[in-house]
């Protein structure tokens, strides 16, 4: 088996179906296998997904486990010498897959990958991210990246100098199109389960490049990613809790004890925030992914 193609779904079982079409409409000249797991969805996904496509492996929990620990359960199953995590609210339009799995055999150096990612209207969505500093993530949580948009911790974090037009290694990968290595997988475990949403990804690009693999995006390949629709349907202070304890672990787990403690000492601040916004229904508009 070449690929292993993984999709975590909650309540967007229209977005899955149109994602699963373009996949068998378009991906050749590989062999490929179809997981998508369900995360307790409401809105009928999974009878959905098992009448309409009878060849992909549907794993159906009870209750929201979260985006590491459900592509977890179907890396579990996978044979796939890659696995490619793919967001609900992307869409192929060419065979990006089956030329991604081709780059990623010639490329031996690449433990984990990533290519462009296109707006609907197939412009660019600024996706590369450099790893997270303590000042960069402060200012986001507190909200003030909007304030300061042009300060160099901003800047920095938010990769806006990066050219991707360029084939070249990154510290991180957009967790929406993430293509990792089954040898990564043998030799850095699973994705931390502790984080429930955000950071997961990061923290798995991180663990890889401290084993010696390289995260190298590559302009060679696209498909479209429509963004944020599962978590349209969550209010903002929830959303905001989320990432604040997924930060809060990853500060603990890569910065210390005393990084753990300063961004709890945030989190009240940031929840009341996140309140005022999700109130007064503000859309930041400065960057993509910025929460």
């Amino acid at each position: 088996m070449d690929l292993s193609i993984i999709i975590v779904n909650w309540n967007v079982g229209h977005l899955v179906k149109q994602l699963l079409e373009s996949v068998f409409q378009y991906t050749s000249g590989i062999s490929y296998e179809v997981f998508v797991v369900d995360n307790n969805s409401s809105d009928g996904s999974v009878a959905l997904i098992r009448a309409a496509f009878p060849q992909v492996q549907v794993i159906a929990n009870s209750d929201n486990r979260g985006f590491a620990r459900a592509n977890n359960q179907a890396i579990r199953e996978s044979g796939g010498d890659f696995v490619l995590l793919l967001n609900p609210d992307t869409e192929i339009f060419d065979n990006c897959l089956g030329e991604l799995t081709v780059w990623m055999r010639a490329h031996t150096d690449a433990g984990i990958a990533s290519g462009m990612v296109l707006n609907p209207d197939h412009t660019l969505q600024r996706t590369i991210r450099r790893f997270p500093e303590i000042f960069s993530q402060a200012m986001i949580l507190l909200k003030l990246h909007h304030l300061f948009p042009r300060s160099h911790a901003v800047l920095r974090y938010f990769a806006l100098d990066f050219d991707y037009t360029r084939e070249q290694e990154v510290d991180q990968v957009i967790g929406a199109f993430f293509c990792i290595r089954r040898s990564v997988i043998e030799k850095i475990g699973l994705m931390d389960e502790r984080f429930f949403l955000w950071y997961e990804e990061v923290d798995y690009c991180k663990s890889a490049r401290e084993a010696g693999f390289k995260v190298i995006y590559t302009p060679s390949v696209s498909l479209i990613h429509h963004g944020g629709e599962s978590f349209a349907q969550v209010f903002a202070l929830r959303k905001q809790r989320y990432m604040n304890q997924s930060l809060r672990l990853y500060a603990r787990k890569h910065w210390g004890r005393g990084a753990y403690l300063f961004f709890s000492i945030l989190s009240p601040v940031s929840l009341f925030l996140a309140w005022l916004v999700g109130l007064f229904h503000i859309k930041p508009t400065a960057y993509k992914r910025i929460v």
